[in-house]
């Protein structure tokens, strides 16, 4: 069973950390039990191994306690995302990004102008300048979108090459 759909066969991929205190459901305890199955009949795993790890994926809770049971078979060495989850990823990441920038600039904007009106309304209309950084970075946000995203997938990416790293090393 190629790795690629193994992950594909889960709601939620166990491999990515927000996803590990997830509920795991018969199913996915059902496909780490097919995974476990293959690696015995390729003599990769014991019988008694096999029958441990069977054991530990039938009574687990979580996505996260199915994870070890596979981590040193060769369906866990897999990429750890598609090209186009990875994207989605970065589309979210950008759209936070956009979120607090917007909210950022409506909180300092009500402050700002309540200070004003408090302080010295009719004078001189100061919130207008840190309005407008606050706005610029915004907009940048807005207008770099590609770049950002770009950005963001790199990031990712890099993160996920030093995850495999390290578990390939075994720390």
């Amino acid at each position: 069973m190629p790795g690629i759909e193994v992950w594909s066969q889960f709601d939620h991929d166990p491999r990515i950390p927000a996803n590990t205190t997830m509920r795991a459901s018969d199913r996915d305890r059902a496909v780490i039990e097919t995974v476990l199955a293959d690696a015995f009949a390729e003599g990769r795993l014991t019988r008694g191994e096999y029958d441990e790890r069977a054991e530990a994926a039938m009574t687990s809770r979580t996505l996260g306690e199915l994870l070890p049971l596979v981590d040193d078979l060769p369906v866990a060495r897999e990429p750890q995302s598609s090209p186009a989850s990875l994207h989605e990823q970065a589309v979210r990441k950008w759209a936070s990004d956009r979120r607090e920038a917007l909210t950022g600039l409506v909180g300092l904007s009500v402050l700002l102008w309540t200070i004003w009106a408090v302080t010295m309304f009719g004078g001189f209309p100061w919130p207008l300048f840190p309005m407008g950084f606050a706005f610029m970075n915004l907009v940048r946000i807005q207008v770099n979108k590609r770049d950002i995203i770009e950005e963001h997938v790199k990031r990712i990416e890099k993160k996920e090459r030093k995850e495999l790293k390290r578990r390939e090393d075994g720390l």
